[in-house]
């Protein structure tokens, strides 16, 4: 992997450039030789205004680091509601700065603006890939919602954009900025339960190919857009369910994540989560298992995840701890789960976290981080190669579900070990232009 420079591209080019020509240069640039003011603010656009695109613009939009200038959605109502919620937030701030929310169907077009800093990206999963390596080709910072990707080949593909970009990217596994998984994770990583020889991943499992009947299509909903790279197929209102204009907020949640065609099911969802604490907790942020072994039904119960180390990770809980992600050591044992933390010995839980040697990053705000790190360009708490390690986690699993047979896996060349069949499934065909 390429070792990064301290002082990027970017840096060189504010250091050199700021006197003579500030207004050629996007915000963030200069912002760290500049006063804190209004017009010196982050400007981002967000792709995607469902649900968690919602939920990502409450956190972001009153961020005083940040100014919201465009959206982008496939569909009408939603894209409509949300260019009216960063206007009328500036507007009761009566910020003079604000010039109003663009609104685009085609998250190309957002993307093409060269005054814009950052985008969120909420898109369903299916449609991170295309979008994020065209944003790092843009030079724009990236937040982009968890799983990063629908196939491992589109995750090696995001991060070597990021990279080559010298981009700042955010995966939203926002579980790491959570003191539990933090302080879980520091134990392991500390030997404070010994050497790690079993860890236990509670998520759901694998997602199944599409089957929905033909539906008659939500009006005002780009349909072929919002398919994308996906097959084509007839409108579900399950994938995208109908909106009322009125009522944007309160409606049914999509269910697209059951689908192969877009979502790798609870394995990606969740596993996005759980399975990246424990990559965590391991210290495999840069690696991964080196073999997967589905159930039999006879001697192997559970998927299986084997490391070089010895460690054994299984898709499934503990008995007595069905919860969460759980560390067994030859000492005791780490449990950790949102709003859970427990250790065995129970001293281990009254430990001075801040005095143990082995520092992992201590990010208290998800959200704060990534504007944080935009500003002091340092990589934040999630950045895509760890997104797209700890997902292709995930991938492995599925993959190992469906063709239900065993896996051996290279993480440094990140392929299928004498499996040539294999190595066909690291990427599904695309549609229309959306390869990447």
């Amino acid at each position: 992997m390429k070792t990064r420079s301290s002082l990027t591209r970017r840096h060189f080019l504010a250091t050199a450039a700021t006197a003579a020509s500030p207004l050629l240069l996007p915000s963030h640039i200069w912002a760290a030789a500049q006063e804190s003011r209004p017009n010196n603010r982050i400007t981002m656009g967000f792709i995607g205004t469902g649900t968690q695109g919602r939920h990502l613009m409450n956190c972001f939009l009153p961020h005083p680091d940040v100014q919201v200038v465009a959206v982008c959605d496939v569909d009408t109502n939603r894209r409509e509601y949300h260019k009216k919620k960063v206007e009328e937030f500036y507007s009761t701030k009566q910020d003079k700065d604000f010039k109003g929310c663009a609104a685009y169907n085609d998250f190309r077009e957002l993307l093409s603006r060269k005054d814009i800093d950052t985008v969120v990206i909420a898109t369903p999963d299916h449609w991170h890939a295309y979008p994020v390596v065209m944003a790092a080709k843009e030079k724009k910072d990236i937040y982009c919602e968890k799983p990063l990707s629908l196939t491992i080949h589109e995750a090696r593909a995001m991060a070597i954009a990021v990279r080559e970009n010298e981009c700042i990217f955010q995966t939203g596994s926002m579980q790491r900025s959570d003191s539990a998984f933090w302080k879980g994770c520091m134990l392991v990583r500390n030997g404070a339960i010994g050497e790690i020889k079993e860890v236990y991943v509670s998520v759901g499992g694998p997602s199944k190919w599409c089957d929905l009947p033909e539906e008659p299509l939500e009006p005002g909903l780009d349909w072929d857009m919002w398919l994308g790279p996906a097959p084509l197929r007839p409108y579900n209102s399950v994938l995208s369910p109908r909106r009322d204009p009125k009522n944007i907020v309160h409606q049914h949640f999509p269910d697209w994540r059951s689908y192969r065609e877009y979502s790798g099911g609870g394995m990606t969802d969740w596993g996005a989560h759980h399975f990246d604490i424990a990559q965590w907790g391991l210290g495999m942020d840069e690696s991964g298992p080196i073999e997967i072994i589905p159930p039999d039904g006879k001697n192997v119960k559970r998927l299986t995840y084997k490391y070089a180390n010895g460690t054994i990770m299984y898709h499934g809980g503990l008995q007595g701890y069905n919860f969460g992600v759980v560390f067994v050591g030859t000492k005791g044992k780490v449990c950790v789960d949102r709003g859970r933390f427990q250790a065995e010995p129970e001293s281990l839980m009254r430990e001075n976290f801040d005095q143990l040697p082995v520092r992992l990053y201590k990010s208290t705000n998800h959200y704060k981080d990534f504007v944080d790190c935009v500003r002091s360009r340092k990589r934040p708490i999630c950045d895509v190669e760890v997104g797209a390690r700890s997902v292709t986690v995930c991938h492995l699993g599925n993959l190992a579900y469906w063709n239900n047979r065993p896996l051996k896996w290279n993480p440094q060349t990140e392929r299928f070990v004498g499996d040539d069949e294999a190595n066909t499934w690291l990427d599904v065909p695309k549609r229309g232009p959306w390869k990447v």
